[in-house]
């Protein structure tokens, strides 16, 4: 790749205060190419736009002084921090004809991969970090719609994982806009537009981001694609008509509840029927509202914060299979659950009882301050205390707390009260009940 900035040249740019020194080119595409740069020290990545981008999105500049002047939704987002134009100095390394513009963001971390990796099955990550991810995704999108914000490009192209936390990463943000205003030429990502996009009877805006967020949720849960069934077997050339039909014209969920013609293929569409049987209910109702009657009205499709609960409420009832180890999500009213993977029967777990709802006693699960207080917010980022297996014997748990302060537990035998300092872990089977600063966690007599 031929790079439009010269990798070791130090540049001065309006909009920063010191000189930035290009150390080398991370990747490149039909917008722009981006570097890895240094500015005062700090390492920073600075994407360069390419002459014809900039003429086919006029209002780029705009968006982009707008959206750094609005700050970051929330750290899931790569967001643009500074707006940079060349100085007189720099006019002459630039390889381009026209001067030009970029932004500087923050480095992707080391740890964090493509989505697109797990989708293909690439990814080492368990049930517990996709939802966690998932979870990220619509918290991260929640935080933008409240800020009158949309992103109108969301796919897998955008969205880095960290394996080991669920974590997420939100790149590309140059095509974020105030909602309700088109001044952007983006219409988003095949096979995550919206049907009115696609067929061009709206622009995009948050109600397009609700459908394409839950496209994204449903490949990362389930690795397939929501409206290719059986019809799209059917079809003998995927081109630009046959696609239209099943993402625009008459489009058709695969597990729409009350039309089964669009039922995945056992042999095609194997990964689909494998994974939907996995999740809660709460979830997969979310899915039927925005692919069913949300297909057609977009105000009737799940809400970044109903998928937060759902996901949410997903995590606490996470158990693992005592056969197989898988991890399995039986709601507590479910009388009979059985593993979804290996079939056999799964035993009534141990339920800690919070002031606002009930986790599982299971390896991973966390204790968060909305279980405490109902008027929190619901978050993941900042858990009170986790469920740990003891190293040596899977079958004992114990309660790590996270807290910073110190609990007081009471224990069956001899009515004893010890404490566990920040940091200890707690033998779960003696306990009757922890008292934190939070509130009361009561285990089952």
């Amino acid at each position: 790749m031929t790079w439009i900035l010269p990798e070791g040249a130090s540049l001065d740019l309006e909009g920063i205060s010191s000189p930035l020194r290009v150390l080398r080119g991370l990747g490149g595409g039909t917008q722009g190419q981006v570097f890895e740069v240094e500015v005062a020290g700090e390492r920073l990545a600075l994407k360069w736009y390419l002459p014809a981008c900039i003429a086919r999105d006029p209002h780029l500049k705009r968006r982009l002084g707008e959206s750094i002047r609005a700050t970051a939704p929330s750290e899931a987002f790569l967001w643009p921090l500074a707006l940079v134009t060349p100085g007189p100095g720099a006019l002459p390394l630039l390889r381009l004809g026209e001067p030009g513009f970029g932004y500087l963001m923050e480095l992707r971390p080391p740890g964090f991969l493509g989505a697109h990796e797990h989708v293909g099955g690439h990814l080492d990550i368990g049930l517990l970090q996709v939802l966690r991810a998932c979870f990220f995704l619509a918290e991260g999108f929640h935080a933008l719609h409240l800020k009158g914000l949309c992103y109108k490009d969301i796919s897998l192209g955008n969205l880095f994982l960290e394996p080991s936390s669920g974590r997420i990463l939100i790149c590309d943000n140059d095509n974020v806009d105030v909602d309700g205003r088109d001044l952007g030429s983006v219409l988003g990502t095949p096979g995550f537009m919206a049907p009115e996009i696609l067929m061009g009877i709206a622009r995009p805006g948050a109600n397009s981001d609700l459908f394409s967020l839950a496209v994204l949720i449903f490949r990362l849960l389930t690795r397939h694609d929501p409206l290719r069934g059986r019809r799209e077997l059917e079809i003998r050339c995927l081109d630009e008509p046959a696609r239209r039909r099943l993402y625009g014209e008459d489009p058709l969920f695969i597990f729409d509840p009350t039309n089964p013609s669009n039922r995945p293929d056992p042999i095609e569409h194997a990964a689909a029927l494998i994974t939907w049987p996995i999740y809660p209910e709460p979830i997969k109702r979310l899915f039927e509202q925005t692919f069913c009657a949300g297909l057609h009205a977009p105000q009737r499709r799940a809400l970044t914060g109903q998928w937060m609960a759902a996901l949410a409420e997903a995590l606490d009832q996470r158990q693992l299979c005592g056969h197989c180890g898988q991890e399995t999500f039986p709601a507590a009213s479910d009388p009979g659950p059985l593993c979804w993977s290996c079939g056999c029967p799964i035993p009534p777990p141990t339920r800690l009882r919070l002031p606002h709802g009930q986790v599982t006693a299971a390896a991973g699960n966390e204790l968060h301050p909305h279980h405490f207080d109902r008027l929190l917010p619901l978050r993941l980022d900042q858990p009170l205390a986790r469920v740990e297996a003891h190293p040596s014997d899977g079958s004992l748990l114990g309660l790590r707390n996270l807290s910073g302060q110190a609990w007081q537990a009471e224990l069956r035998a001899g009515n004893r009260v010890v404490v566990v300092e920040s940091g200890q872990a707690c033998n779960l089977a003696p306990l009757v009940r922890l008292t934190t600063q939070a509130g009361a966690v009561e285990l089952p007599t």
